[in-house]
């Protein structure tokens, strides 16, 4: 049973009559009107032992964006239903109006939208709905809280979508599909074409050019079907909040756009989410489907606080791919001690494979180590500079190792991987 504000108002109004005639009948009189209105109220409310609540689930929505869950309440009474429903939805799914009045007529069905628009990335739910059903005179409902189970699908918003297409053009060009002919270094022939001025002449081809007595090159295409493989660190250094994201969220971003950019090029992408075990997994079965498997691996990930496995991580590589491959590992430079983590794991690796270790770093250093106005501003300065050249050693023994680098702040960090791989496969490196 729940009571209304308009019994509130008449308890406020029974107490003119106490205040006037005090004592203990006109209390007692009082008294019994109002649970009378109460109990009369109650009787005649619609009953809820018959309503029945079906949910329609929305559709995965990316973050920010908006979406509506349908509710079809049914009332299978004698009486008229009216009162509200609260939708059980967790605070981060957002919804905008989860309490919504009720009517519905003995015998009928209404459908009713609740409006979302998640704040944080991942599987949110909605494991009830509440039902009042006030009286006429709408002074006390009764409540029943029905199970109706529902879920929503947060999937990343992915900013840097808007990279693509400039690094498709790029692509493309490397590929010699542009309408301007650029001759790429990779390894695999692709067709002969006449010679114009400003072709190396070392791709003449004289057999050719003997045969049609005129001079004509080769053209090559970067290598295909090259394995592309992504690990993305979800241990507790990658719950730092960097900006307005966490680490998580900035290499998500980076793994998206480089996978899509990676099939569109013709290889083929494998993505590894892991910390101590392997939280999520997702790889390219066919042309122009990795984004759809990619951002339902990564919905839902979190960060998880314990320490990075890393000896195994040479494994988890392996099991993904024994051949030559592209290994991104998305971490980060300044976690604990990287010359018993990162370093020799990624000289292992750099054995086998072509390493990339792409991390975020943090813009705020860069805005301490130039405000040096006061002591405070000094010793903070002092311990960014610190901070950037620990970074600088640890990127220079993995540049040793043969591993290239990329470390670029939130924004930066997408397309600056999606052009060293763009590079790697222009060198014919893949």
């Amino acid at each position: 049973m729940a009571v209304s504000g308009r019994f509130v108002a008449v308890v406020l109004l029974g107490l003119v009559p106490v205040l006037v005639f005090p004592g203990w009948p006109t209390v007692l009189v009082t008294a019994a009107l109002l649970m009378a209105l109460l109990g009369a109220d109650l009787l005649f409310a619609g009953s809820l032992r018959q309503v029945t609540v079906v949910r329609a689930e929305p559709a995965n929505v990316a973050l920010n964006n908006a979406a509506e869950a349908m509710l079809t309440v049914r009332n299978g009474g004698t009486r008229l239903l009216r009162g509200s429903l609260r939708d059980g939805w967790q605070p981060s799914a957002g919804a905008q109006n989860p309490v919504q009045d009720v009517d519905v007529p003995a015998g009928e069905s209404r459908r009713f939208g609740v409006r979302l628009r998640p704040v944080r990335r991942g599987d949110l739910a909605a494991p009830h709905v509440t039902i009042r059903s006030f009286g006429p005179l709408g002074l006390a409902a009764r409540q029943r809280t029905i199970p109706c189970p529902g879920s929503v699908r947060v999937l990343p918003p992915f900013h840097s979508r808007r990279h693509l297409p400039s690094k498709l053009r790029k692509l493309r060009e490397l590929d010699g599909k542009a309408a301007v002919q650029v001759r790429g270094a990779g390894t695999e022939f692709d067709s002969l074409r006449d010679y114009v001025r400003g072709d190396d002449v070392r791709s003449i081809d004289w057999r050719a050019t003997a045969r049609r007595s005129a001079v004509v090159v080769r053209t090559w295409r970067p290598e295909r079907d090259r394995r592309v493989v992504m690990v993305l660190d979800t241990s507790r250094t990658s719950a730092a909040r960097i900006g307005d994201e966490t680490r998580l969220d900035t290499g998500i971003e980076a793994a998206l756009l480089l996978g899509i950019l990676a099939e569109r090029g013709g290889d083929r992408v494998d993505f590894v989410a892991f910390d101590r075990r392997t939280r999520a997994r997702a790889a390219s079965a066919g042309q122009g489907n990795i984004l759809g498997r990619l951002v339902q691996a990564m919905a839902p990930l979190e960060a998880e606080l314990i320490e990075m496995d890393w000896p195994a991580l040479p494994a988890q590589v392996r099991s993904v791919s024994a051949h030559r491959s592209l290994v991104v590992l998305l971490t980060s430079l300044d976690s604990g001690a990287p010359e018993e983590g990162l370093l020799p794991v990624a000289e292992r690796l750099a054995s086998q494979h072509v390493v990339v270790v792409a991390a975020v770093r943090d813009p705020q250093l860069g805005d301490m180590l130039r405000d040096r106005h006061d002591a405070t501003g000094v010793f903070r300065a002092a311990a960014a500079e610190r901070a950037l050249l620990q970074r600088a050693a640890v990127t220079a023994e993995l540049r040793r190792y043969g591993v290239e680098v990329v470390d670029a702040e939130p924004l930066e960090l997408p397309p600056r991987l999606a052009d060293m791989y763009i590079r790697l496969k222009a060198a014919g490196r893949l």
